[in-house]
């Protein structure tokens, strides 16, 4: 189940209507946490495609929670419904998939917004528990992190954000995850957090990645908003805080 780190730290299951089950895997584990109560766009999803195949996203959709569900529920069931659709089938190409649900995506948002454009950075990726791959489409969203051994790899943006533009051109990246391999991908909120004038920043993620050595996903994203919040002494409600990991066995 899909957890909360509450201001007092403690695990609570999320009771948002945006629910997401967080699928096991064979080959380690997935999860998704975040911090408090939402407060603006940041919503993840996951779906369990086939018994090789998992799709997931993290999304943050530009406003706060009552002006962005207006986007964040078509956005999420364009998501769920096509996102199976397009991976189905043993022999699709994930790389072609992700494209084309990126492009569904933009224009349901584009679609759904007042004005006909709200900014949606995004990191959408398809997880292979075969191949141990992970196809990714990054929409101007944050940069995910890979470690690989004693190597942090940044997965930078592939396309730009979803909700701006209707022929943009989106590209997709591939990774594989080798034995305790990890692979993180945090929110703006993270990124953001400040303690005076100094961001906690994507450095701040890196050098926690590095020396982080949990063995479950969830325990990863636990991690990483303990940080951020001992970073800035107290409790981050200044937008929404949101992580989400793949971690491999060793």
């Amino acid at each position: 189940m899909a957890t909360v780190l509450n201001n007092r730290s403690v695990l609570m299951p999320w009771k948002d209507p945006l629910q997401a089950k967080i699928p096991e895997i064979r080959s380690g584990s997935m999860g998704a946490v975040y911090y408090g109560q939402r407060q603006s766009g940041d919503f993840y999803d996951f779906l369990q495609i086939s018994p090789r195949r998992v799709l997931f996203g993290l999304f943050d959709v530009a406003g706060d929670l009552k002006l962005t569900r207006r986007i964040i529920v078509p956005l999420q069931e364009k998501f769920r419904s096509l996102g199976p659709q397009l991976l189905q089938a043993d022999d699709t190409n994930e790389s072609e998939a992700l494209l084309e649900l990126w492009i569904a995506l933009n224009r349901t948002i584009m679609k759904s917004a007042v004005s006909g454009i709200c900014s949606c950075p995004a990191f959408i990726g398809c997880f292979d528990d075969e191949l141990r791959t992970i196809w990714y489409v990054n929409a101007g969203h944050i940069s995910g992190m890979l470690r690989d051994g004693e190597k942090i790899d940044e997965l930078k943006a592939t396309a730009l954000p979803l909700g701006l533009f209707t022929h943009s051109v989106p590209d997709a990246s591939i990774i594989a995850l080798e034995p305790a391999n990890a692979f993180l991908l945090v929110s703006k909120g993270v990124v953001e957090a400040r303690y005076h004038n100094e961001e906690f920043g994507i450095d701040r993620v890196k050098e926690y990645l590095q020396e982080a050595r949990f063995e479950t996903a969830h325990e990863t994203c636990v991690g990483v908003l303990a940080r951020v919040q001992r970073f800035m002494g107290t409790a981050p409600t200044h937008n929404d805080v949101t992580a989400l990991s793949v971690v491999r066995s060793a």
